[in-house]
């Protein structure tokens, strides 16, 4: 068992916390909203601290998971931030989906301890039920070091290159989804347009090639026009336009991830920017 701290207790954050705690690790959090820390020590044990740097005092592991690039650079190198509290030999293990960028430019900053880029996917449920995958960038030693500790919310993890390595696949996992949704609420209004039986049609085509995860797990709620749960269309045009970046930068050409992302945009001028991403149907439907 290790000496750990978790930075950030948001959505995915929290629960992920809550399985390091529950596998015997000893757990300090910190949150920006302090009252949150205190509620989950409350619930789970542990030790909240008032700042990055005391979280991350003393531990062998420091994890976070916030909200984008800048709230990264502030909880790490900002005042009171974790790198300068980190001891030697530690491994700081960032689970934020930000930019590659940022990645390497922590890894740069890292003195006397390693740091691994590991932003996750799965969703708020997985992250629930600690069956994440997470896509790493990094040295190959300190991330022998931490598969073990997060597997305690991980099903899958695996080391994919140096630095910037894991945010980078975490973009190739966006621009599938971005794809795979566009495309299941197109057939679904087309199938709806149609005349069709939905839920007979989608039981028949998900045994074939068109089946997908997106396919699985949201066309019934698609399909009654429920959009209030799942991964937000805010949160995935954040990750849309880190992806978009990095693609202007590496010469990349994304025509269907940048339509995507404009039809995002006009989910939100509908009022749907906490819906969740399956709701590209409901631009659709109006539209119609």
């Amino acid at each position: 068992m290790a000496k750990v701290a978790f930075i950030g207790l948001g959505v995915m954050g929290y629960p992920m916390a809550r399985h390091l705690a529950a596998k015997g690790h000893e757990v300090t959090v910190y949150n920006r909203t302090g009252a949150k820390a205190e509620r989950w020590v409350s619930e789970f044990g542990g030790r909240a601290a008032p700042t990055p740097a005391e979280a991350a005092r003393g531990q062998e592991f420091v994890f976070a998971c916030v909200g984008n690039d800048d709230d990264l650079r502030q909880v790490t190198l900002g005042a009171d931030g974790a790198f300068g509290a980190m001891e030697k030999g530690a491994v700081f293990v960032d689970h934020t989906t930000a930019s590659a960028g940022i990645a390497r430019e922590l890894a740069a900053a890292a003195d006397g301890f390693d740091v691994i880029d590991a932003p996750v996917s799965g969703g708020q449920a997985g992250a629930e039920n600690g069956v994440l995958t997470v896509m790493c960038g990094g040295e190959a030693a300190p991330f022998a070091r931490a598969e073990p500790v997060m597997a305690a919310y991980a099903r899958a993890t695996r080391l994919l290159g140096p630095a910037g390595s894991g945010q980078l696949a975490k973009m190739m996992n966006q621009i599938c989804i971005a794809g795979a949704v566009q495309g299941l609420a197109e057939a679904i209004h087309f199938g709806k347009q149609a005349g069709l039986d939905i839920e007979a049609v989608i039981d028949t085509i998900s045994k074939g090639a068109a089946q997908s995860w997106q396919m699985e797990n949201r066309y019934k709620t698609m399909n009654e026009g429920k959009f209030d749960f799942g991964f937000a269309v805010d949160w995935m045009r954040k990750d849309l336009s880190i992806v978009l970046g990095e693609a202007r930068s590496n010469g990349s050409t994304l025509p269907v991830t940048a339509l995507v992302d404009q039809f995002y945009a006009d989910v939100q001028t509908m009022g749907g920017g906490r819906w969740d991403t399956s709701s590209l149907l409901a631009r659709l439907e109006r539209k119609g």
